[in-house]
């Protein structure tokens, strides 16, 4: 495999595309990994991901998202996702990392996955797949043991093994998306019912000021229905889903390191730096110049 690199302004930030080599003829490539630590630098690549950690620790980057992991943690990711795990550095003595990576192409039965009913479930898995996902729970465990099972398993009986462990990830229930919705770079090809176009003009439009009776009046309700239709479909007040949305393109500015923080309050639609600031750090618990560092010092 190879890497090239994409535009960073900042060294330790620079994000390379991963060419990922399969044995001929292969639609899957399931691998053991163990080694030192997590080596692979902030990267891409058109594949989608299973990543399994066993054995190690540290902070995991999936687009504008940095959490902990551990033993256990086990992640999704779609085609072209900007991630890499970074492990802990403190005790040579255990840093080891024991990992099962599961690759497969944007292809994999494609035609039969977004064609037959059978299928629904795990197209709508690998859509959700776009932004990341991290399964939790007793999922976590079922998905885990089925992943070591996968990793013993070969030809055609490997196939049709992971068939049923998309199928179980689709139906799981535990589990949290990664990225924000800012991160989801693909545009609406078809706008299908009324949230999608409520969605659409949200994320075309937060980095101005714009109003529920604004964003009401364009789909034809009162701003009373439209306040209430839109907590019972998002879960989430109108003003906290905007600022939601603000703070994860935020995020990818930060990452991005191309302009100053004053710039991206403005850039994200923030009326002034200190809200920003404040409402940065109550959404992701640090101020944006410390989520910022946390990635360089990660990246390096």
């Amino acid at each position: 495999m190879y890497y090239f690199c994409l535009t960073s302004n900042h060294p330790a930030m620079k994000i390379m595309h991963e060419q990922v080599s399969f044995p001929p003829n292969t639609l899957l490539k399931v691998k053991w990994d163990d080694f030192p630590h997590f080596t692979y630098p902030w990267h891409f690549h058109s594949e989608f991901e299973i990543v399994y950690v066993l054995k190690s620790t540290g902070k995991r980057f999936v687009a504008d998202s940095f959490e902990s992991f551990g033993e256990g943690d086990i992640t999704l990711m779609g085609s072209n996702l900007p991630h890499f795990w970074k492990s802990e550095m403190t005790d040579q003595s255990k840093i080891r990392v024991n990992a099962i990576v599961v690759q497969f192409h944007r292809s994999f039965l494609s035609d039969a996955i977004n064609t037959y009913p059978e299928f629904r479930r795990i197209r709508e898995l690998l859509s959700r797949a776009d932004r990341g996902i991290h399964f939790t729970g007793s999922s976590s465990e079922k998905i885990g043991r089925m992943l070591k099972r996968l990793l013993a398993l070969s030809g055609l009986g490997r196939i049709l093994y992971f068939i049923k462990l998309l199928d179980t990830m689709a139906r799981s229930e535990n589990y949290r998306i990664l990225a924000s919705k800012a991160y989801q770079l693909e545009e609406h090809k078809e706008l299908n019912n009324r949230l999608d176009k409520i969605i659409h003009f949200i994320n075309t439009n937060y980095r101005r000021k714009i109003t529920q009776q604004e964003v009401a009046t364009k789909i034809g309700m009162t701003t009373a229905a439209f306040c209430r239709y839109f907590k019972e479909k998002t879960g989430k007040g109108f003003i906290f889903f905007i600022n939601e949305m603000r703070i994860g393109f935020a995020c990818k500015l930060l990452i991005e390191n191309r302009l100053s923080i004053s710039q991206i309050c403005f850039e994200c639609g923030f009326n002034n730096l200190s809200n920003f600031n404040r409402m940065f750090k109550r959404q992701t618990g640090t101020t944006p110049g410390e989520y910022q560092l946390q990635f360089i010092r990660a990246s390096a």
